[in-house]
């Protein structure tokens, strides 16, 4: 299985329209502090003013004359009035500090929230240009199939029914023969729609049920891979909408997929749990070679995975170490699913 670390996906989808990134911010008011020249200038301004006012009101002796002025009003207690307007502007200085901490903390949550605006556009687009790349790779999957399956019987039947038209009514043997091969192209025709139908949709949800539609794939998996596969359920699943079922198949699908590819592991143990009513939960363990550490690299399976896990307000997590090999866990929380899936938005 290819290196991931242990991811929690969260429960919103971004969306893949978002405007461009607004334009960065500079490092200074990034940091929430003025440059440094501006706030030295802003300092010497202050010293500066202050020491004037004081040469001033020594040069002048203006208290001696503010003193002399409201000697008449002493009944009145005019002389405290400088230590209420110092107090005053100490609160003021209180004040207007207390403000500068509440803008700073602001301007620094709303550069943390640019930030992150700015982490899920680059994730939407990433997305957006997989999403394409999927999608294209997909048609032309389809494309080649359609050309070298579909083409090769429709073009064999055409061919066996002019053969056919061609016979002797007496030449039963070879009509009889003809019609054979017939059959046998549609037969063929008809099991190679039928695996385009299942990467399509897998049918055997509808046919089976979620644990019996899991139960198939771990055997035939099995079957395939060479890998023993045990799978085992708790709980009731006859209740779970049809998004959260098809969530749950296909990683279940893609879990299997990276083992075959990449775990080189000996046996795989698939877990279906609906403990209570409120969350259902997938774990997908091997016994291979675990995950190198090293930076993580999404590929487009897990990712589209961890995609579908949070558009439905689950978490996708995968966790491994080298040489213990790699779980994969998806919970969906089934009355976020099933809301979702009742009220799946503008289309």
């Amino acid at each position: 299985m290819p290196p991931h670390p242990a991811t929690t996906v969260d429960a919103g989808a971004p969306d893949m329209t978002a405007p461009k990134n607004p334009p960065p911010m500079p490092a200074a008011a990034a940091s929430g502090q003025l440059p440094l020249p501006t706030a030295l200038i802003d300092l010497i301004v202050v010293i500066t003013v202050s020491a004037l006012v004081f040469a001033l009101a020594a040069a002048l002796e203006l208290y001696e004359a503010f003193s002399r002025w409201i000697s008449p009003f002493e009944r009145y207690q005019a002389d405290e009035l400088p230590f209420a307007l110092l107090i005053l502007a100490a609160g003021l200085s209180w004040y207007a500090f207390r403000r500068w901490r509440e803008a700073r903390s602001e301007l620094a949550l709303r550069i943390a929230a640019e930030t992150r605006v700015g982490e899920l556009l680059r994730h939407n687009r990433e997305l957006a240009h997989q999403l394409i790349g999927v999608q294209e790779s997909e048609r032309r999957a389809l494309a080649r199939e359609l050309h070298d399956e579909l083409g090769q019987c429709c073009n064999a039947i055409r061919v066996e029914a002019a053969f056919i038209q061609r016979c002797r009514p007496e030449d039963n043997a070879g009509i009889v023969a003809a019609a054979g091969r017939v059959a046998g192209t549609a037969e063929s025709l008809y099991q190679t729609v039928r695996g385009m139908l299942r990467r399509l949709r897998p049918a055997n949800l509808d046919e089976l049920g979620l644990v019996a539609a899991l139960q198939e794939l771990c055997e035939s998996w099995e079957g395939r891979a060479g890998i023993a596969c045990v799978f085992h359920s708790q709980g009731a699943f006859d209740r779970l909408d049809d998004a959260t079922s098809v969530a749950v198949y296909r990683v279940a699908q893609e879990a299997l997929n990276n083992v075959m590819r990449h775990a080189q592991a000996g046996k795989v143990r698939i877990s279906l749990a609906s403990e209570d009513a409120a969350a259902v939960t997938l774990t997908v363990q091997d016994d291979g070679i675990g995950m190198q550490p090293g930076p993580p690299r999404h590929g487009l399976g897990l990712l589209g995975a961890a995609e579908r896990a949070a558009a439905l307000g689950g978490t996708l997590d995968i966790t491994s170490r080298p040489g213990e090999g790699t779980r994969v866990t998806l919970a969906l929380p089934l009355e976020s699913a099933a809301a979702l899936a009742d009220n799946p938005g503008p289309s």
